[in-house]
């Protein structure tokens, strides 16, 4: 999806449209760009900087607070049209998925002509645009979605891939960090026909088997990565930053009784259980530490998660130290709503 966050807004109102519009907090706290329209980053906004520096780039931006709950809405009506195209179907994130459309060319045909549906369906039904990437494979597909963005369709056919891939920045290439990046620069690497211009062995001695075979057959855009439907979630949870630290105990308790609330409706949603709740506190010195509770049982409702983040929160420094951030994760996940009761106190959970 082209600039997700921001375009639900600009689309559901009209007079932000045109406008450089940005998705966080404001400026005088300690906000953070979580999304920013086209017209935004043409001032140099992106995502992930702090607020105060965006609005010095662009002083006319627009801050609107984000709504994720609108955003998972209007993602659910957007993969339920992607699902009428194929059941292959792998989200990504909120905003991107892989498509697997070999079987499913319907009376389309073709690959592209399935693209052009799809563009257009998103356009006439959600009133939004998406860009999308044609290619034999994952790794193809997804650095083809990047190019000519917002709204594009960009097509590599196979027997292009090698001149589509040869000029691009070897940072294109899915598995190269800036870390990879800057060690390949080392090397005299710059560009994909660099990299593949080295030999299979020596990518495995400088950056090990299992890198260096990646690196060489990525750059040959060979990918054999399927799409997988069905991915096994690992953890829930969500965190807060705020914009005055908090001090007080009890105001920390009251976050994470909201916390825990929501992560329990969301294992609700997704009729799951948790057998580890871990607490996150970050410090005003950005000093960031977490603390797991596991119990003997699986759990799904508030009650226990809220209680047990508080408990581990009072083997923090917290009452002591201004806080930044909190947060509360579920994770050891089990399908099915189970959860012990107790006749009497529940019996305590081991602390890790």
């Amino acid at each position: 999806m082209d600039c997700f966050y921001a375009a639900v807004h600009m689309r559901d109102d009209p007079a932000l449209r045109g406008r450089p519009v940005v998705i966080g907090g404001r400026p005088e706290g300690r906000g953070v760009i979580a999304a920013a329209s086209y017209e935004a980053r043409a001032f140099g906004v992106h995502s992930a900087m702090p607020s105060s520096r965006a609005v010095r780039l662009c002083p006319d931006l627009v801050f609107i607070p984000p709504d994720f709950r609108r955003y998972s809405r209007e993602s659910e009506k957007i993969f339920a049209i992607y699902r009428e195209i194929t059941p292959l179907v792998q989200a990504v994130s909120i905003d991107e998925a892989y498509l697997d459309v070999t079987e499913h060319l319907g009376a389309w045909g073709t690959a592209t002509a399935v693209a052009k549906e799809i563009r257009r369906r998103v356009r006439d039904e959600r009133g939004l645009t998406v860009s999308v990437g044609v290619g034999p494979n994952r790794l193809i597909a997804k650095i083809a979605s990047d190019f000519h963005k917002p709204d594009g369709l960009t097509v590599v056919p196979p027997q292009k891939v090698q001149a589509f891939l040869d000029p691009l920045p070897v940072r294109r290439l899915h598995g190269v960090g800036p870390a990879t990046e800057r060690a390949l620069a080392d090397l005299g690497v710059q560009t994909v026909a660099d990299l593949r211009a080295r030999a299979r062995e020596a990518l495995a001695d400088r950056f090990g088997l299992k890198l260096g075979r990646l690196l060489w057959e990525f750059s040959r855009g060979l990918d054999d990565r399927p799409v997988e439907t069905h991915r096994e979630r690992k953890s829930l949870g969500t965190e807060n930053t705020y914009p005055a630290d908090l001090r007080d105990l009890a105001a920390m308790d009251e976050e994470l009784d909201r916390m825990a609330a929501e992560v329990a409706a969301g294992l609700a949603r997704r009729e799951l259980a948790t057998c580890t709740v871990t607490l996150k506190v970050r410090y005003d010195d950005f000093t960031t530490l977490t603390r797991s509770r596991t119990f003997t049982f699986p759990v799904c409702s508030a009650g226990p998660i809220a209680a047990a983040a508080r408990d581990l929160l009072r083997k923090t420094d917290a009452a002591a130290r201004p806080v930044r951030l909190l947060g509360v994760t579920a994770s050891n996940l089990l399908q099915g709503q189970m959860e012990q009761l107790w006749l009497f106190e529940e019996p305590a959970a081991r602390v890790e």
